[in-house]
């Protein structure tokens, strides 16, 4: 009996001791866990920032008619709320990602000790048992390191955020930011990516489908592992059903509808040299930040159809000359610009053959002699100093002393190498005719050309020597164009613009631009030099033009051996200019001038640019008047007189007793008229 009660004393304290080091122990753990939990606390960063959740947006980049051409972004994502999203997709996310997300505080102890156990059996971390909660935490806050003090910190962290923020918010959050393969971040952006539409309009087997990527994107890729992603997609959906969001009558119906893929292939840019301009141009003023993570929309002046068209027509225009001069394919190189004369906006630019090959945009950086296309300058100029299209200049051999040159004299040539004796400067501007041009400039005085062509819109620096008539200073694409504007828009200079408008994440405009025109030369003159470059595509050295069928003018440019080739016209509304050349200056070959190897490019893009538009005519200013003069000579003809030709002069400086065929200034020439004129010349 006695042993019986000193056997139940010892087992009385044995248990009473038991029971003391149990609590002591659940004492412990309580305190150490609140302790550690303080400490984790202290080290995690503020989530107050969530309320305002700004993420790394992608920057949109719009053509004229505001459809979508590109993007810069360093994350792809779009922001979409989970409010304009199928509920049957927050209901897909939920039952692959955490089923219980609805009822735990933002980490799941139950899967996070079942997590524990199986990474203890497997002697490393194998499952993770993250919340969707803690998903957020750790891609908002936390680096990728799988460790348990970092998924200590996870499990602090999404506990603080379940506090902070409702269930939708996580959930917006969580949709909006999570990585869903081939370099989509969000729900907007993957949908976009692999379906090619708005998440908006998602179903329950593409929802499913996207639902399975977060685990593994790259190995369920329906692009890239398509058996895999159906195999996933159907786990899925057994888990809406286990979670009563569907029915397995859903979920066959789900598996038995065909899953149609955009195409993995990447978006053909149809104006890379165009969006790289805007690009730098962003990039430069706005800084990298704002241009790949702030979500701009960049409104440009891009038109899609003539983008098109004058991309084509590059490739057209190289490839045959390179069959004519039996060169290797692509080793060619070319650029084209295109304006609207009244306002400056950009429509078309191509900058080079092949981007990926070379980003060098040689509308807008080549700086390259512009040959004969500089001469219409040296032409406005003298018309404005009061010289006509009808005075005449001596065709002949001329030469200048010039030290630095071989036998120290320069003795420029035509082209051609003849000479035609006394020659209007019509004709000399028609036939190009380079002696008669370098007179005019000499007569006219270098440093007055030159400021007229810098008024007119030339920015590059210009040799101030007589060789400035010849077009030997280098030029750009885009101010030639910019500055032929200035014919087509009756004497006004507009300054070329590419973004109609930026508006920022919030929907603020930050950036406008709208015509900014000066009139820079009198709208007279400017008529002048356009009537006569008129008979350059009539008559003269552009006239492989003349079958558009409708009035433009141009001027063609060639250089030393051939190695630049130029085209530069316009109709009333559109200016468009061409460059052909090796970017190694070497000759593009002996007959390869820019009548020839660049202005059948302008002409098949301005047939394409202005197919279906109004045929318009130059107006005539106030201030010109018409007189019938010898085609030859310029000399005043009578009515009845055969090779005449109505030459346009200003009012009160025509010839001495010759009474206008055109007095009435605000009136067009007659068709009549203007047949006569076209006919005879």
């Amino acid at each position: 009996m006695k042993m019986k009660k000193i056997s139940a004393f010892k087992h009385s304290g044995m248990g009473t001791i038991l029971l003391v080091i149990i609590v002591c122990c659940l004492a412990l753990t309580v305190v150490g866990s609140s302790i550690l939990y303080y400490i984790v606390l202290k080290e995690l960063p503020s989530i107050a920032a969530l309320k305002d959740y700004r993420p790394s947006i992608a920057t949109r980049v719009y053509a004229d008619n505001n459809e979508l051409i590109d993007e810069f972004f360093i994350e792809d994502r779009k922001i979409i709320h989970i409010s304009e999203v199928p509920k049957v997709v927050i209901q897909a996310f939920v039952a692959a990602e955490d089923s219980r997300f609805y009822q735990h505080s933002g980490f799941d102890l139950h899967s996070i000790t079942r997590a524990f156990f199986k990474n203890i059996e497997a002697g490393r971390i194998v499952q993770g048992g993250s919340t969707i909660t803690q998903q957020v935490a750790k891609s908002l806050y936390l680096s990728s390191e799988r460790s348990y003090s970092r998924k200590i910190k996870e499990a602090v962290l999404a506990y603080k955020i379940d506090k902070y923020l409702s269930k939708d918010e996580i959930m917006n959050l969580y949709l909006n930011h999570i990585y869903l393969g081939h370099g989509t971040y969000g729900i907007e952006a993957a949908t976009q990516a692999y379906f090619g539409k708005s998440a908006r309009y998602l179903t329950l087997p593409e929802a499913a489908m996207l639902a399975g990527l977060p685990k593994a994107p790259s190995s369920y890729s329906p692009f890239l592992h398509f058996d895999k992603a159906r195999q996933r997609q159907g786990y899925v959906l057994d888990q809406m059903i286990k979670d009563n969001y569907i029915t397995p009558v859903e979920k066959d119906r789900a598996l038995a509808t065909p899953l149609i893929l955009r195409s993995i292939r990447p978006k053909e840019k149809i104006a890379p040299y165009f969006i790289e301009h805007v690009r730098r141009y962003i990039q430069e003023k706005y800084g990298s930040d704002v241009l790949y993570k702030e979500g701009l929309e960049i409104y440009t002046t891009l038109n899609i159809d003539m983008q098109k068209a004058a991309r084509d027509a590059v490739e057209k225009g190289l490839s045959e000359l390179e069959e004519r001069e039996k060169y290797e394919k692509g080793v060619v190189q070319g650029a084209i610009l295109c304006m609207e004369a009244k306002t400056g906006a950009i429509k078309a630019m191509v900058g080079g053959r092949d981007f990926k090959k070379s980003e060098f945009n040689r509308a807008t950086q080549a700086r390259r002699q512009a040959g004969s296309a500089f001469k219409p300058f040296i032409y406005t100029a003298a018309f404005d100093k009061g010289l006509t299209p009808a005075t005449r200049f001596v065709d002949e051999p001329i030469s200048y002393p010039d030290r630095s040159l071989p036998g120290g004299v320069w003795q420029p040539q035509n082209f051609d190498g003849e000479y035609h004796g006394p020659t209007t400067l019509r004709r000399a501007l028609v036939q190009s005719r380079n002696v008669i041009t370098i007179k005019v400039l000499q007569d006219i005085g270098v440093e007055y050309a030159a400021a007229y062509a810098t008024n007119m819109g030339i920015v590059s620096p210009l040799s101030k020597t007589l060789s400035m008539a010849l077009g030997t200073s280098g030029v750009t694409l885009q101010e030639m164009v910019a500055s032929y504007g200035v014919l087509a828009n009756q004497g006004k200079h507009v300054q070329p613009f590419f973004i109609r408008k930026i508006v920022d994440r919030t929907g603020l405009v930050f950036e406008e631009n709208k015509e900014k025109s000066e009139q820079v030369i009198d709208p007279r003159i400017a008529f002048m030099t356009t009537y006569v470059l008129q008979d350059v595509v009539e008559s003269g050295t552009g006239r492989r033009v003349k079958s558009i069928g409708r009035p433009v003018a141009g001027k063609t440019g060639t250089t030393d051996d051939m190695r630049d080739a130029w085209f530069i016209g316009f109709s009333p509304s559109l200016v468009a200019g061409v460059w052909v050349g090796f970017d190694q200056e070497r000759s593009l070959g002996r007959q390869e001038a820019g009548g020839r190897a660049a202005a059948p490019i302008w002409l098949y893009f301005m047939e394409k640019a202005l197919r279906g538009k109004p045929i318009e005519v130059f107006p005539v200013p106030d201030g010109i008047v018409f007189i019938k003069v010898d085609a030859k000579t310029g000399n005043p003809l009578s009515s009845s007189s055969s090779g005449a030709i109505l030459e346009c002069f200003l009012e009160g400086v025509t010839p001495n007793g010759v009474k206008p065929v055109l007095n009435e200034p605000k009136e067009e020439l007659t068709k009549h008229e203007r047949e006569s004129a076209r006919s005879s010349r």
